[in-house]
């Protein structure tokens, strides 16, 4: 009887083990898979200025990925353009290679193709000429980019940005993961969600 005992105790305690092992080799998995998931995948990345206001906010952090991904019209990304900044930079693309981009100053109005686009996302409209002389025909593997605060962003209107090799694009901001209030550096989860 007491050899019983001494026999199920044993066993438990074996079975305990097992169990904790089966475990830390489940959270290190995850990790791992997570880790991955974030390094090849999706990359968190934070977003500086005021550019795409009111899209996306000064600090707002934003999922971007690259996974299968193909420059598309009225998509937010990502890009670097070394020779304006090391900084990564944030902005929708207006136009893709072969498209004819005029803008109208007087009246704020962005045509493609002869068509006013409807633009509903941005802050004001377009009266910011920075040094943008057009009709303008982005070149093919090149997009034309703008940010949604059409007269405090500096994107393709500007020589020093100018049209975007789509090669340069990291990504496309699929969702924003937290929000960080100005004054207190507070995280807020009150816009999480996908982006437009």
């Amino acid at each position: 009887m007491e050899e019983d005992r001494k026999a199920q105790g044993r066993e438990k305690n074996k079975n305990d083990a097992f169990s904790l092992l089966d475990w830390v080799q489940s959270l290190v998995y995850a990790v791992t898979v997570g880790i991955l998931i974030f390094t090849l995948f999706l990359r968190p990345i934070t977003v500086e200025g005021s550019s795409m206001k009111p899209t996306l906010l000064n600090g707002d952090e934003v999922v971007v990925s690259d996974l299968f991904y193909h420059p598309a019209a009225g998509d937010i990304v990502v890009l670097r353009q070394k020779r304006y900044s090391e900084t990564p930079l944030v902005k929708r693309i207006i136009a893709l290679g072969g498209d004819t981009v005029d803008i109208d100053f007087d009246a704020g109005v962005v045509y493609v193709n002869g068509i006013a686009q409807e633009e509903d996302y941005i802050a004001e409209k377009t009266h910011d000429r920075e040094n943008f002389e057009g009709p303008l025909t982005v070149p093919e593997g090149c997009v034309f980019v703008m940010g949604d605060n059409r007269n405090a962003s500096t994107d393709s209107r500007s020589s020093a940005i100018g049209v975007v090799d789509e090669r340069s694009i990291i990504g496309k901001v699929f969702w924003i993961l937290f929000s960080v209030d100005p004054v207190t550096g507070a995280r807020s989860y009150g816009r999480f969600g996908g982006v437009e």
